[in-house]
């Protein structure tokens, strides 16, 4: 089965965009916790996702070289709410990577 090809626009350029182990280790060294341990916040998820186009970008030899400051003052909630549903419809979040979907508390 072929994943969806997934590309965030920023500045006029499309930017690949997927969840990769390189995308969580990036997102430890950013915030100092894991992917399984984002709280679904703004902070979080745009945190990801410039870590998921970082790696994305790296991995194909795309030239990346915006800040996350920087990504997150060219991005609008439009993209985060939209890159949110393509995590819902097809990649597994990243809590579900190993098969099994976190819990929630109660």
């Amino acid at each position: 089965m072929e994943k969806k090809k997934v590309e965030i626009l920023i500045d006029g350029k499309a930017y690949p965009c997927r969840q990769t182990m390189g995308a969580m280790l990036r997102f430890k060294q950013e915030t100092g916790k894991e992917a399984t341990e984002m709280d679904g916040g703004f902070t979080d998820l745009c945190t990801y996702l410039w870590c998921c186009i970082a790696s994305a970008c790296s991995a194909d030899k795309i030239d990346f070289d915006l800040s996350l400051m920087e990504f997150a003052d060219a991005i609008d909630p439009d993209v985060m709410e939209e890159w949110t549903k393509t995590l819902d419809n097809g990649e597994a979040k990243p809590e579900e990577k190993d098969g099994r979907k976190k819990k929630k508390s109660k």
